[in-house]
């Protein structure tokens, strides 16, 4: 048995342990804490692009917004190129870090860009088109030495114009999945930006993007948005929107012959663009997308009836007459509202009554969109 004064000093010896135990533990993380509390009282750093050497200590930047500044170079930072990101100092701008990696657009988050896995099987009604956009399309990208053999220039892009359903993104993404080119598609309204300068920019960045996806389909919708007729006196945005079109016409011209790039546009409105844009050398190869005829609305009809479960009584020669002036969209709604029709029934094959009703359908609210036009802009 130990004594008093041992059983004390034992006692004594434990708790210091402990105590100088946790005494560490609340210096690590006092430590911890102090150095998360520096990090949130340094100043961020301010991404900007390099754009060239002054002289040995200095350089020349252009920061977020557009404006250009003469800053010194950190003496850490070496192996400075041209168009590279680097950090800086947001009080006095020194470059202070250059950083690796690939470069990015800032075009990339207004546009879509994919693979498409749109095929010619999957249009009907459009032989001609298809035909025309092969040539001056799939052609050129797929055989350019046939084009230098003849000693002809084929067009740098198509405009594809019609009444809207009739297929015109299809037929974009089609090509584009034949040729197994990138396929970038943007919006002409969202090429006009808040800012003067930044839609000229969007487009610049669009063909650059394009460039080193290559080959590649610029897809444009709803082109009249950027390239209607051009008036001499206008808005401030009028006249940004026409910065914007001049880049875009710029960047068309620039366009070596026989690259690996084209341009495809695509308006419903084809009466209110600007002659510039469909002048020899541009988008001057049209292409009209109509209405289908009869037997067009049969072949759209089987193509996207060909994974439903329709009865053995429906014959859809005579379904294809009772949609004369259908357009592609609204015979591909018809199919899907014929489907809920049948989901409502609790059954999963088709009915010619169910096919006969989602038509009615459709053509109501056809003409409930006319009148809704007509009391808004008649």
């Amino acid at each position: 048995m130990p004594t008093q004064d041992e059983y004390n000093r034992i006692v004594y010896g434990f708790a210091s342990d402990q105590l100088e135990q946790e005494n560490r533990q609340l210096k690590d993380t006092l430590a911890q804490l102090r150095t998360e509390l520096d990090h949130f009282k340094n100043t961020p750093l301010m991404v900007c692009e390099f754009l060239r050497y002054f002289d040995q200590d200095t350089a020349l930047i252009k920061i977020p917004n557009g404006n250009q500044f003469l800053v010194t170079i950190g003496s850490e930072v070496k192996d400075i190129k041209p168009s590279d990101t680097v950090l800086v100092e947001q009080k006095n701008l020194t470059i202070v870090k250059k950083i690796i990696g690939s470069k990015r657009f800032n075009v990339e988050k207004f546009v879509i860009m994919e693979k498409p896995k749109t095929t010619w099987t999957d249009i009907g009604g459009l032989k001609e088109q298809i035909q025309e956009i092969i040539e001056v399309i799939e052609l050129p990208l797929k055989k350019p030495e046939l084009f230098k053999k003849i000693g002809i220039t084929p067009p740098k892009g198509v405009l594809l114009y019609g009444p809207p359903g009739t297929g015109k993104t299809l037929l974009a993404k089609a090509v584009a999945a034949s040729t197994h080119a990138t396929f970038i598609e943007i919006v002409g309204s969202e090429l006009v930006q808040k800012f003067i300068g930044e839609g000229a920019k969007l487009v610049k960045e669009i063909f650059d993007l394009a460039r080193e996806k290559a080959p590649t389909i610029i897809f444009i919708d709803e082109l009249d948005a950027l390239a209607a007729n051009r008036i001499d006196v206008g808005t401030s945005g009028e006249r940004e929107v026409q910065r914007t079109f001049m880049q875009f016409l710029a960047e068309l011209d620039g366009f070596k012959h026989l690259g690996n790039i084209k341009v495809i546009g695509c308006t419903n409105r084809i009466d209110i663009l600007d002659p510039a844009i469909l002048r020899p050398g541009r988008l001057d190869r049209l292409i009209y997308a109509p209405h289908p005829t009869k037997e067009g609305i049969y072949e759209i009809l089987q193509i996207h009836t060909r994974e439903m479960v329709l009865d053995k009584k429906i014959d859809l020669r005579v379904v294809a007459e009772k949609m004369e002036g259908f357009s592609g969209a609204e015979i591909k709604a018809t199919c899907t509202e014929a489907g809920y029709f049948a989901i409502r029934s609790d059954r999963t094959k088709i009915m010619e009554q169910d096919v006969l009703d989602a038509i009615e359908k459709v053509k109501k609210m056809e003409k409930l969109e006319g009148k809704e036009y007509l009391r808004m802009f008649g």
